[in-house]
């Protein structure tokens, strides 16, 4: 009886352990059938590896496939993409999974608020200006904004426009505009072509001159601004040379901009032990740089905006540059990533990452296609060493001026007087990078210098770098509109960080610069103002203040070239 017992006690056992591991294996399996008929029915991710397990299969198979592309595709359903990610594991870790789920929705709950938020700062900003009234434009009706230029003359312009002959996108013959990311019948004008017809990019190119890159109110620039952020992305490329990574991108309406991604947040100072030359570009530099150089009324920077763009639907889904492709991966914490091919900065330690998707950049409009439009790069006189230990030789002679000054194109013209707004410039900024400059080749050494490359400004706002200023201590000389525009811009009434706020208000990533960076181009901006009226008291005003408001004279601007002491 006993042995009876004992032996339906061990069937027992042994049902249960079968009962048991019967169970588990369809567990495990479950998911895969869920996910397997979601994906014969549409309605689902058809991957078969979590994301982690993803981007290790991307390097085997070579170019992306529709299927491929699906793990990152998860990631860009707004506004539910903050917990995609967990989807694909629901069925293997419930519990992991209602816990990453609670906390991402959390998350995008505190996001939601901090938008609203920021909106309710916006609205409280623009009920201000309308109340006070906007100081941007009563700077702008000011006296020195309305200078106008002389009449300009084919030379002076660098497109000479035919109104007989009309473009047309799809017959272009440089492969920057019919670029092969782009499909042509996307871009279908109607109607007679007008040089009003053109699109934005083009007209603002069609509007270069010697003495500018745009004029003050120029409609077409506000457009093309909305262009930059609104413009469908149809290629992606990543641009050759340079430290660190940037991105070429080609828009529906065939122009083109170069695109910056966010590094460091605003809040982000350089540290004290980073050489200039190896820090990171600012994304949010590039666009304040733009909205400074039309405050002090240069217009030398090109066009910029910042843009929020989805990494995956417009950048990894639309490039056909293979090496950006396979640098693409998921992180440990479900972020889609990657990190390109540059000298400095791009690697899986230095990737740039989305929230899961999304990356904010700044996105520069391009200047006409260098086989339209020669540009020459200038070294900068006052470059750095580029060097841990040694110094440049301005930094170790206080007379280096006189010598660029026996020096062309430094020797006559408005060449050295453009090289002092350049330093007025970087010094608000902070930007140490200065290293050359460039100009049209067509209007030889009579026209303006560009103010390209400023990602390296708003990098420090407790310290004002004073070694910048040495081109302006040294040469004491400066443009009368310059100097006057400079006290104009320390005045409460036209207070500089206060015209930047209201520029930067506009701006789509607002806030650009956080208020310490503010408050630091009014600092700097007396200390710019204290270098000049020294070199009055020393040289005398006549000798440091050249007179550029009595009207043109010429292609020499009146300028007759740098004083002999």
């Amino acid at each position: 009886m006993k042995m009876i017992l004992l032996r339906k006690f061990r069937v027992l056992i042994l049902m249960v352990f079968l009962i048991a591991c019967s169970m588990h294996i369809m567990i495990d399996l479950l998911p895969k059938l869920e996910r397997h008929g979601n994906g014969n029915g549409g309605g689902g991710c058809s991957c078969a590896h979590t994301p982690s397990e993803e981007p290790q299969s991307w390097a085997k198979q070579g170019w992306p496939n529709k299927h491929t592309l699906r793990i990152l595709q998860d990631f860009s359903n707004e506004p539910s993409s903050n917990v995609s990610s967990s989807h694909s594991l629901e069925g293997r870790v419930p519990a992991t999974a209602d816990k990453t789920h609670t906390l991402r929705r959390l998350e995008h709950l505190s996001q939601r608020a901090d938008r609203k938020r920021q909106f309710m700062q916006d609205a409280a900003v623009t009920r201000h200006l309308s109340l006070q009234g906007s100081r941007l434009s009563a700077l702008y009706d000011h006296p020195l904004y309305k200078r106008t230029l002389p009449p300009l003359t084919d030379e002076d312009t660098l497109f000479n426009v035919n109104t007989d002959i009309r473009f047309d996108p799809k017959v272009a013959e440089d492969q920057a505009w019919n670029n092969d990311g782009g499909n042509p019948e996307e871009f279908s004008p109607t109607g007679e072509l007008t040089d009003d017809s053109y699109p934005n990019w083009l007209r603002f190119h069609i509007g270069i001159n010697r003495y500018e890159l745009y004029s003050r109110h120029n409609p077409v620039i506000d457009a093309l601004l909305k262009d930059l952020v609104a413009q469908k992305i149809t290629s992606v490329a990543m641009k050759s040379g340079g430290t660190q990574l940037k991105l070429i991108m080609t828009f529906q309406n065939y122009g083109q901009a170069l695109f910056k991604p966010m590094k460091q947040t605003r809040e982000q100072e350089t540290p004290p032990d980073f050489f200039y030359f190896s820090d990171f570009e600012r994304h949010n530099a590039e666009i304040a740089a733009f909205h400074l150089d039309k405050i002090l009324d240069f217009r030398r920077v090109p066009p910029v905006a910042g843009r929020l763009l989805n990494m995956t639907k417009e950048i990894r889904d639309v490039t056909q540059d293979k090496k950006l492709w396979r640098t693409f991966f998921i992180s440990p914490a479900n972020n889609v990533c990657f990190y390109g091919e540059c000298s400095y900065y791009c690697s899986t330690e230095h990737a740039v990452c989305g929230k899961p998707d999304q990356i904010e950049g700044s996105l520069a409009a391009f200047l006409p296609d260098l086989a339209l439009a020669k540009r020459k790069t200038w070294r900068n006189p006052w470059r750095r060493s580029y060097h841990k230990r040694k110094k440049a030789e301005w930094e170790v002679d206080p007379d280096y001026c006189e010598e660029v000054k026996q020096t062309p194109p430094y020797d006559g013209g408005t060449r050295l007087l453009d090289i002092m707004d350049m330093t007025v410039f970087d010094f608000l900024m902070g930007n140490m990078d200065r290293h050359h400059y460039e100009t049209f080749e067509k209007f030889g050494n009579e026209t303006v210098i560009i103010h390209l490359d400023n990602g390296r400004g708003f990098g420090k706002h407790s310290h004002d770098e004073v070694s910048i200023l040495v081109p302006l201590t040294q040469c004491c000389r400066v443009r009368k509109s310059t100097h006057l525009r400079l006290q104009l811009l320390a005045k409460e009434e036209y207070k500089l960080s206060t015209l930047m706020a209201e520029s930067l208000a506009r701006e789509r990533l607002s806030p650009i610069l956080i208020q310490p960076h503010l408050d630091a181009m009014d600092r700097r901006l007396r200390l710019a103002l204290n270098a000049l009226t020294e070199c009055i008291e020393k040289e005398g005003y006549s000798y440091v203040v050249e007179d550029d408001l009595q009207g043109y004279q010429g292609t020499d601007h009146a300028h007759n070239g740098p004083r002999r002491r």
